[in-house]
């Protein structure tokens, strides 16, 4: 069988010289690759990790390109626009509110008679009746659901605060209901501002697991001054408060997020520091309106 592997010395130079080549151009291949995969790692670990952008559509999509995860209003792209987000490497939360009613939704008229009352500060919304057994169908099953076949990675909860404006047992019961409902789809439940509904929830559950996976809270470090539209620093009772609301639900595993307004360098390295010291994600925005 050894003479079979007999070559001529030319011919043997010119395999040589193929065999190089083949191995250059391999070389060459596995080192662009290298180089890219490298690209796209450093600019990954260069994104911030959290950024909450309910001011725009999909025309302002370029927004999103410094963050890693990304709270959009899920209504105002399509389900190109979350597969393009995921092939650009970002985990997509939508905006979904659950404990207002905005009048500028195109289910407004539908659902206006579950009204409860004027929310101050935002004259477009008004708080919802959550123990609507419609309402509640209405969010997990039907926007939800158009969500999930969007593709989104998860759910921020808006206004679950109904339950401080509104602590009767049809409203928490209520909000159990959506909350369980959201949770049943397997993906991230993020509750913003429910700090009075996740207390009493855990004491009479002694769990949280059903009802959310995260915690996002606003102006724990900041304030806003929605008479002139400019930010302060949170009082220190305040400030004291919501920091142990959020590191206690830590503690039992929630994912914690800050939402915080703030245009003052000294407010923004407060924030950072905090946040680098727990190990919390972040957003700093310069407007209220979230663009």
């Amino acid at each position: 069988m050894g003479g079979a592997l007999r070559f001529h010395n030319k011919e043997v130079c010119v395999m040589k010289r193929e065999i190089l080549r083949r191995i250059a151009m391999v070389l060459t291949l596995a080192v662009a690759m290298t180089l890219c995969a490298g690209g796209a790692a450093e600019e990954a670990l260069a994104r911030q990790p959290y950024g909450v952008f309910l001011g725009i559509d999909n025309t302002a999509m370029d927004r999103l390109a410094p963050y890693q995860t990304v709270v959009i209003d899920a209504q105002y792209f399509t389900a190109g626009d979350i597969r393009a987000l995921h092939e650009a490497g970002h985990t997509v939360y939508t905006y979904l509110n659950v404990g207002s009613l905005e009048n500028f939704r195109d289910y407004y008229k539908k659902w206006e008679g579950i009204c409860l009352g004027e929310y101050e500060n935002w004259e477009e919304e008004c708080w919802a009746d959550v123990s609507d057994a419609g309402w509640q169908e209405f969010m997990t099953v039907t926007l939800a659901g158009q969500f999930v076949e969007m593709d989104v990675d998860g759910f921020f909860v808006d206004n679950c605060d109904v339950y401080y404006e509104y602590p009767r047992e049809e409203i928490f019961e209520g909000l159990t209901a959506i909350l369980r409902g959201l949770m049943g789809y397997g993906k991230a439940v993020i509750m913003n501002s429910g700090d009075t509904f996740a207390d009493e929830y855990y004491s009479r559950y002694g769990t949280i697991d059903d009802v959310f996976t995260g915690i996002n809270q606003e102006t724990i470090i900041t304030s806003v001054d929605y008479d002139d539209d400019t930010f302060g620093w949170q009082t220190e009772e305040d400030c004291a408060y919501f920091k142990d609301y959020v590191e206690r639900y830590a503690a039992l595993g929630a994912d914690i997020y800050l939402l915080e307004y703030a245009t003052d360098a000294d407010v923004i390295a407060e924030i950072q520091s905090y946040c680098g010291e727990k190990g919390f994600a972040y957003y700093v925005a310069e407007s209220i309106e979230l663009e």
